[in-house]
């Protein structure tokens, strides 16, 4: 029997939920954001002068002069400036996380102590925070004092070892992924003691660190090394464990192929007219094809040479073989678009972003706010602060 679905309803899995968004550039916003998107009320503490650093990271530039990398994780937000060296900021800062569920900072290890908002006093005022400190090397003595960045971490943590050609010098990855990767486990973790405050009535710390969480992403990779003792290299487009598994020269551009299994190998064979190389030693099973990628490769790529993209695509994901156009972000957008995925969402004030991944269908995400101008909410969260009164709706 199918079940019917839901109706969506008004309430959002995180209202009520307040967050003390003290973080900045990446990772710890996007964080934020996410619990935003699900129905938070999220206060963005940002530092006089300038704000968060994003702030001033462009080109590209919105049409408003804000800078699109800023406007990335920083939507369903509001936008207070605090200076933690003003006693009276900072005693409005302690009566913020005084009242909020969740705070998430990434500050240099004993900032916020060296402000007196040490984590034995908040929870003393607190006892239900739920605080996440994300860092770029952990709190141990080790990594305390260790400053980092993603393109940083990306390096020391291997991920720019295995990224690039065979021939050619170490590469990063083309987006701040580690940032990314960070900021999720660290939503993941904020909602876990979220839950787990449903059933002791107490909040509890959580810290993710930008190298532990690439160590965690590295998935295969770190596998390999940790349960074999393999030490990957750089392989371009490829994969160290299947075959074909990478881009082919298509008439018009390149294209990806992605052969998950021998069934599909031998369906990509059929249809590019070359079946014969299935039943060969050198290519009739998955470690075979590894073991002979580069033969494998010189047989495919005259097959793709003469195809377009389009007619390779159409061909190959009929035949149940994944195939696509290597595509510029336009032609990702329209391809999303295409298929229905809610890929594009626009703002008020004309403001266009990439739509939330996560589709619920009784409690939708939403998007009630456009990423805030400096301070734009300073008088609001102000005078909520000072006179304890109703903070507006979200």
């Amino acid at each position: 029997m199918t079940a019917e679905p839901h109706s969506p309803r008004r309430d959002q899995p995180l209202k009520g939920i307040l967050v003390a968004d003290f973080s900045r550039v990446l990772a710890g916003p996007l964080a934020a954001m996410v619990l935003g998107d699900l129905g938070a009320d999220v206060i963005k503490v940002e530092r006089p002068g300038g704000g968060d650093d994003t702030r001033a990271w462009g080109p590209p530039w919105a049409p408003d002069g804000t800078s699109t990398y800023y406007q990335s994780v920083n939507r369903n937000k509001r936008s207070v400036v605090l200076d933690l060296g003003d006693p009276r900021d900072r005693e409005l800062a302690a009566r913020l996380i005084e009242r909020a569920d969740v705070l998430i900072e990434n500050f240099k290890p004993g900032t916020l102590e060296r402000f007196g908002l040490h984590d034995a006093a908040l929870r003393a005022s607190n006892p239900r925070l739920v605080s996440c400190r994300l860092s770029a090397f952990g709190s141990a003595a080790g990594g305390a004092s260790m400053p980092g960045y993603d393109l940083l971490i990306q390096a020391v943590g291997g991920l720019m070892s295995i990224t690039g050609a065979p021939d050619g010098p170490p590469t990063k990855v083309g987006v701040a992924l580690v940032d990314v990767i960070a900021g999720l486990f660290a939503c993941v973790s904020i909602l876990a003691a979220l839950r787990e405050r449903e059933q002791s009535g107490l909040g509890q710390r959580t810290e993710v660190s930008l190298l532990g969480s690439l160590l965690a992403g590295l998935v295969n990779q770190a596998s390999g090394y940790l349960g074999a003792g393999a030490i990957p290299g750089r392989l371009g487009n490829r994969h160290p464990s299947i075959a074909p598994y990478e881009c082919f020269s298509a008439s018009d551009g390149d294209c990806v192929v992605a052969v998950g299994n021998d069934r599909q190998f031998g369906s990509l064979c059929e249809t590019l007219g070359c079946a014969v190389l299935a039943t060969d030693a050198r290519f009739a099973t998955n470690a075979a094809r590894v073991e002979h990628r580069g033969e494998l490769f010189e047989k495919l790529q005259p097959l793709f040479a003469g195809r377009s993209r389009a007619d390779l695509a159409e061909a190959l994901n009929a035949a149940g073989v994944p195939c696509g156009p290597v595509n510029d972000l336009r032609e990702a957008f329209a391809l999303a678009q295409s298929l229905g995925l809610p890929a594009i969402v626009e703002l008020a004030e004309g403001a266009r972003q990439v739509a939330s991944a996560m589709v619920l269908d009784a409690t939708p995400v939403s998007y009630r706010r456009p990423p805030p101008a400096l301070g734009a909410d300073d008088a609001a969260v102000r005078a909520w602060l000072c006179d304890g009164g109703p903070l507006s709706v979200s």
